[in-house]
């Protein structure tokens, strides 16, 4: 039965939050899709299921119980390497990149859902508590290990983006957990060593990108031409946008992605940069937010968890934001709550859940002081 302690604690300032991202998603998406007098396009249908099931997602992640949770990391963890296994041998195919399981009506990224698996398993790996605050070379050979398995499956499928992400995830997680000063000092000189190694590891178009990313104006028409539609378009909105179906670059589909990755340069052409202040202002409120109940927490697993998930929240913004301005290069990182995308929906609202869920544990902490 439900602790009502545990109803007592809900996070209503953090739901009040994605339901304003997830609101103002919709209405990108309905933008971006959509046409004057239309019905609504099969992918806003479509994304307003994937919302409905993101939802009960949430909930059911938020009321799991605290312990049991913390006890069956590993499992889950082993079950999304296999999946990440099973897209080796029957993943769908698109875009150049084998990706995606096919269930029936819909399509499940792994690599997607896997993120909160590794940040589980992390989180119970490094709560504990035998290092005391002092991550040595020996110490985070279990966390590394833990990176790398799921890491060189997804490079195989292949997916630089995620790949990046699991490693900033997991990096800020050891980081918290009291990583040594001398390892993080000695990551400078490691990562200017493997450089060369790392770009001569790459595919060819993620080379381009990088290429792209430096100037783009050496190839307009080809690996150049996303970043510079999207800086027109972002350009072109103004301080309060063109207004509803009236941008010229997503309305004229110059813009490719627009409904997944380019999504943020709809807002920008359409809503200005009004509603794209409004909408940062929101990610950032929820990642404070985040921080807040790492920060808050009494318990080592719950504040890792917390920040692995406010980690995840703040690097797909970051990324996807600077991708779509030029700042950073293209990589296929959709915006939480707002891109297009069942799999992405669906982590990011478990991942509230699970926010939801170890802020709801303060009780018993509370309790035991009391």
């Amino acid at each position: 039965m439900l602790d009502r302690r545990r109803l007592a604690n809900i996070d209503y300032w953090l739901l009040f939050l994605v339901a304003g991202l997830i609101g103002l998603g919709l209405g990108a998406l309905y933008a971006a899709t959509g046409e004057p007098g239309a019905p609504l396009a099969a992918t806003f249908r479509h994304q307003l299921w994937w919302v409905g099931i993101g939802v009960v997602a949430m909930a059911a992640v938020a009321l799991l119980d605290f312990d049991k949770l913390q006890l069956s990391a590993y499992l889950f963890y082993g079950a999304a390497l296999i999946l990440l296994l099973l897209v080796l041998f029957i993943g769908h195919t698109g875009q150049g990149a084998q990706r995606w399981i096919n269930l029936g009506p819909f399509r499940l990224q792994p690599s997607e859902v896997s993120k909160l698996a590794v940040i589980l398993a992390m989180a119970r790996f490094l709560a504990k508590g035998r290092f005391a605050g002092s991550l040595g070379l020996r110490e985070v050979i279990g966390p590394v290990a833990i990176l790398a398995l799921p890491l060189l499956l997804i490079l195989q499928q292949p997916d630089l983006g995620t790949s990046l992400m699991f490693l900033f995830v997991g990096g800020a997680m050891v980081f918290c957990a009291g990583l040594q000063l001398w390892l993080i000092a000695s990551l400078f000189p490691v990562t200017v060593f493997l450089a060369p190694i790392l770009w001569h590891g790459l595919e060819e178009y993620q080379k381009r990108r990088i290429v792209a990313f430096l100037k783009p104006e050496l190839d307009p028409f080809g690996s150049g031409y996303h970043v510079i539609q999207s800086k027109i378009a972002i350009g072109s909105g103004g301080l309060w946008g063109k207004g509803l179906f009236a941008g010229t670059q997503s309305e004229l589909h110059f813009l490719p992605e627009q409904h997944t990755d380019f999504i943020f340069s709809v807002v920008a052409e359409q809503f200005g940069f009004a509603g794209c202040a409004l909408l940062l202002l929101l990610f950032a409120l929820l990642i404070l937010r985040g921080l807040e109940i790492a920060y808050q927490t009494e318990d080592s697993f719950g504040a890792l968890v917390a920040v692995g998930v406010t980690t995840m929240f703040a690097l797909y913004v970051l990324v996807n934001v600077g991708m779509t301005t030029g700042l950073l290069p293209v990589v296929g990182v959709p915006l939480p709550f707002v891109s297009y995308g069942g799999s992405a929906m669906l982590t990011m609202c478990a991942g509230v859940g699970l926010l939801l869920n170890v802020r709801m544990q303060r009780f018993r902490f509370q309790a035991k002081q009391g």
